[in-house]
């Protein structure tokens, strides 16, 4: 079925990812698996090719774009080709928004330049050891100084996505404790520089995929952070951070379809190629039924993602709506790509098939942003139940 959701302004930018990442990144890829982040100067190739600036307004160097559909785009290409832009999915549909909602003019002066060319790359920290999903029951402190100057930040953070190379990051502390009515009062973001004594990058851990993009431990010992860094009102953070879900959730769901979507392809081509007792594994029944069934739910996660970009360019999509999509689509996209994999048979399970780095790709997708547990929650506290 034709696919209404994007312009064609958005395909000419599918064309232009889609060349950028056929001359700039396959060849690359591998070795950067390897090196476990992507080189820092991509960054700045990013940033000349627009990729960060597409939302920013105009006056801080940015194209002006409100729509987030841009990003859908990159989330296919990235897909089709089996490979990811690091760390910078977070820089622009994660931290971005904080930016250029709750930041001020003064802050916006001084980071969105850098940030549309790439200079200045930015993670945001929420998870630490031990909490997990539990984002109020965080542990991380910063005080304010006896002149009020600066706060002083300790405690420390994982899971960081981007935070090997970041030079900038958004850290969620408590600048009060909870209250019995409210654990989530007290939460605040400051924007650290990571230059800043006291700062320290861990391990860039080892993890299951998504070997490209670097993933950090960090540690805050007395990290004095100027007054001039929070980011909106002190204490008020656990609701900045609800207010975005709804799109981190969104990219994340876009994603998984992205990658279903690529899983099908690759089976697709593998099964025509791929001789087995001295027939190709295409024509045999039971292939051409699984694909079909891939097929099929490839088409509902594309009917499904479709919808909820148009409701978020228009204001309309819900935290349930999302959590609803996430869920969905994270899921299915795990019975894709399984089934996929199953039928490059032994080569499926080797990295070198783009199939073997979907596999172990997509399955974060059901934790991070928040669980298939949380999302089944969300959806069934929205049903009144």
């Amino acid at each position: 079925m034709r696919r209404t959701v994007f312009n064609e302004d958005h395909e000419a930018f599918r064309e232009t990812i889609r060349d950028f990442i056929a001359a700039e990144v396959v060849p690359h890829y591998e070795e950067w698996e390897k090196q476990g982040c992507v080189p820092r100067d991509f960054y700045l190739k990013l940033g000349e090719l627009g990729v960060f600036g597409i939302e920013v307004p105009e006056e801080y160097g940015g194209a002006g774009e409100t729509s987030f559909k841009y990003n859908a785009v990159i989330s296919e290409e990235t897909a089709r080709a089996g490979v990811s832009f690091g760390g910078s999915g977070v820089h622009t549909a994660l931290c971005l928004p904080y930016l250029l909602k709750y930041a001020t003019e003064e802050q916006k002066r001084r980071w969105l330049p850098p940030f549309v060319t790439g200079e200045m790359m930015t993670a945001i920290a929420m998870t630490e050891p031990g909490t997990g999903s539990d984002l109020a029951g965080m542990k991380t402190t910063a005080k304010l100084s006896e002149d009020g100057t600066h706060y002083v930040l300790n405690g420390a953070k994982t899971f960081i996505t981007g935070g090997v190379q970041a030079d900038r990051v958004l850290v969620c502390c408590r600048t009060a404790p909870p209250t019995p009515e409210d654990r989530r009062a007290g939460i605040s973001i400051l924007v650290v520089d990571t230059a800043s004594e006291g700062y320290a990058v861990g391990r860039n851990l080892d993890k299951l995929g998504l070997k490209s993009s670097d993933t950090a431990e960090l540690s805050f010992t007395d990290v004095k952070v100027p007054v001039e860094d929070l980011l909106g009102e002190e204490g008020k953070a656990f609701s900045y951070l609800t207010h975005n879900l709804p799109q981190e959730r969104l990219g994340i769901a876009v994603g998984a379809y992205a990658q279903a979507a690529a899983a099908v392809r690759f089976a697709q081509e593998y099964v025509r190629d791929r001789t087995v007792f001295g027939k190709p594994v295409a024509s045999f029944q039971n292939t051409k039924f699984v694909l079909a069934d891939c097929r099929s739910d490839v088409d509902a996660m594309q009917a499904v993602t479709d919808r909820a970009l148009e409701a978020l360019d228009a204001g309309e999509l819900t935290p349930a709506d999302a959590a609803s999509v996430k869920l969905f689509t994270t899921e299915t996209a795990a019975k894709v790509i399984d089934r996929c994999l199953q039928l490059h048979g032994g080569y499926g399970y080797m990295r070198e098939y783009p199939i073997a780095r979907l596999y172990a790709d997509t399955r974060v997708t059901r934790i991070y942003g928040g669980t298939s547990e949380v999302m089944r929650s969300i959806v069934a506290k929205s049903m009144g139940l």
